[in-house]
């Protein structure tokens, strides 16, 4: 699994920092979260191409993580996309994509695609992994949480096994009769623990952060601002540097990647340090980074 920031800053981007995009790479799944203004350009630079786009997850409709949408489905046009591409976003979704279809006049000649708003709690499931939403204090504003399955990893050795299709009954759980012999999936087969993923985008501080990202292998948080400006956060409804890092504290999270910083910073360099006084493991994402989980 691979995620791609594709844009860091906040409100107002800068000459470093593109409006706000997240590029979570899963197997034959390519899920972006948020789409603010020059997303599709930010691909481009990433030599990634958007026509591997499955999903795009929004957070809430403020400009600075939507104004990409319409290029981006300009461009997915022109690439000929030849997929369904799932949106899901708030209450209110399917009106303002209706809205931006108009008013960039893009009827007609348009990519498949369907539109589904999400309530707290699972939104998506797969064999491999499930998608859920939970509320964010920020307007009508949600976080998103990917969460990969337990999967069954076969020992092939300790049986004398081959590769067979049924050896898919073994990682679903269950007893095989292999050459005549019976073999039980808790013998032949380790648990990997799946691995997850939780976005907590513009927010103010809320106690229910920490319940829906607990144990989260990778916790992406806002951080605008310093905590001097704590006031100015709260007003806002945004998060400080220090108030990141301590709901990733009580997460119990395994590692904090801080984004969506004020144009009033030229580096992270600072707010990384004040984060890191309550949680260590943290560090703060630029454009273009990528993180393996």
């Amino acid at each position: 699994m691979e995620i791609v920031f594709l844009g860091t800053s906040s409100m107002v981007p800068t000459a470093d920092r593109n409006h706000s995009a997240i590029l979570l790479n899963y197997k034959a799944d390519h899920i972006l979260i948020d789409c603010g203004e020059g997303t599709q350009r930010q691909f481009r630079k990433a030599k990634i191409s958007p026509a591997k786009l499955t999903k795009l997850l929004i957070t809430h409709w403020h400009g600075d993580h939507v104004l990409g949408i319409p290029g981006l489905l300009q461009t997915l046009i022109a690439n000929h996309y030849n997929k369904t591409l799932e949106i899901y976003g708030p209450p209110g979704t399917k009106k303002m994509m209706d809205k931006m279809l108009d008013a960039f006049v893009l009827r007609g000649n348009m990519i498949n695609f369907v539109v589904k708003e999400v309530k707290e709690g699972k939104i998506f499931e797969s064999e491999d992994f499930v998608l859920e939403a939970f509320k964010l204090k920020h307007g009508v504003c949600y976080g998103y949480n990917f969460i990969e399955k337990d999967r069954r990893k076969i020992n092939l050795k300790k049986f004398n096994l081959r590769p067979d299709p049924i050896l898919k009954k073994l990682q679903q759980g269950k007893d095989i009769v292999w050459e005549g012999k019976k073999i039980k999936a808790k013998d032949a087969t380790t648990v990997v623990k799946g691995k997850k993923i939780s976005v907590v985008m513009d927010t103010g501080l809320i106690d229910t952060i920490p319940k829906f990202c607990k144990n989260a292998n990778l916790m992406i948080c806002e951080a605008t601002l310093m905590h001097e400006f704590k006031e100015m956060a709260k007003e806002r409804d945004h998060l400080t540097s220090v108030q990141a890092g301590s709901l990733a504290k009580k997460a119990k999270v395994e590692k904090l990647v801080l984004t969506h910083f004020s144009q009033r910073y030229s580096h992270d360099k600072e707010i990384v340090k004040e984060a890191k006084t309550k949680f260590k493991n943290t560090v703060g994402a630029k454009d273009f980074l990528k993180i393996s989980v």
